[in-house]
């Protein structure tokens, strides 16, 4: 099985490892706008193959994992030279527009669109993780449009990395993930900046960070390349979380200005609940 990965940092270098481990006769192809990120994944043996766009021709797999800002352009320029028998991919963190952009493609088919619900605050292939995936949720977008066989071979692959399956519309999907994902990325840039701008002296913040504050901030560590057009890409729905968000800040601080502390109590033990659902996930 000859697949090419086109993007090689965090996402698509850890497909390319896991997919090496699980299929050990897979010849691994990597291409990237960055030149650099494609010579270090070689070095590091993340992938076996130097590529260019174009010799996707040559694959029987190909995994689109570049910024969600030029996804569409790059999916549409690899779907217009696959092979019929080839399965293409992505990766991104947002669903309804890539899907809108290739919907009257003449090989739509060859096309799956994915979300794996993971990764890390590092980016590169320095980053990537041989088991990224593992027991991770595949969110899959109108599964109904790719053409059944590939659809067999999308799903051979994902169970072998140990993946779990969700289905799930477009519009949804990115309604949800607004939530779950990008908010809470917002807020972990947010509250970085914040420290950052009243906490003058580095030493202090890292002397005095405990590691409520660093699991917090972690995401802020994310690379804004990757974020910022998932931002722009989920636009509405990103404007609608954040003006939840902020109004429940704005009734917290409310709460404190008021001395009512006996809600500010009843506020957190209501979301206690979470716990409850993240249990369950985990």
């Amino acid at each position: 099985m000859k697949v090419q990965i086109i993007g090689i940092g965090l996402i698509g270098g850890s497909f390319a490892l896991a997919i090496k481990s699980a299929f050990p006769e897979a010849e691994i192809f990597g291409s990237d706008a960055n030149e650099a990120h494609v010579k270090k994944a070689k070095e590091l043996s993340v992938i076996d193959h130097l590529a260019k766009a174009e010799d996707v021709k040559n694959a029987d797999v190909v995994i689109v994992a570049v910024p969600v800002d030029v996804a569409s352009q790059v999916l549409e320029e690899t779907l217009g030279l696959i092979s019929d028998e080839t399965l293409v991919f992505d990766a991104g963190s947002t669903k309804e527009g890539i899907c809108q952009q290739v919907a009257n493609h003449p090989k739509r088919r060859n096309f799956l669109a994915a979300h794996p619900i993971a990764g890390t605050e590092f980016s590169g292939p320095e980053a990537a993780i041989p088991n990224l995936y593992r027991d991770k949720t595949n969110i899959i977008c109108e599964v109904e449009k790719t053409a059944f066989k590939l659809q067999e071979k999308a799903l051979d692959i994902f169970q072998k990395l140990g993946m779990r399956i969700r289905y799930m519309d477009p519009k949804s999907h990115d309604r949800h993930i607004a939530y779950v994902s990008h908010l809470s990325h917002i807020s972990s840039f947010m509250l970085g900046k914040t420290v950052l701008e009243k906490e003058r002296n580095e030493r202090d913040i890292f002397d005095l960070a405990g590691s409520g504050f660093a699991s917090t901030v972690r995401l802020a560590k994310s690379s804004p390349a990757m974020w910022a057009p998932i931002f722009q890409q989920n636009k509405s729905n990103v404007l609608e979380t954040l003006n939840e968000y902020i109004n429940n800040l704005t009734q917290f601080k409310e709460l404190l200005e008021k001395d009512d502390f006996q809600e500010v109590y009843q506020e957190m033990q209501r979301t206690n609940h979470i716990r409850t659902i993240l249990n369950g996930i985990n």
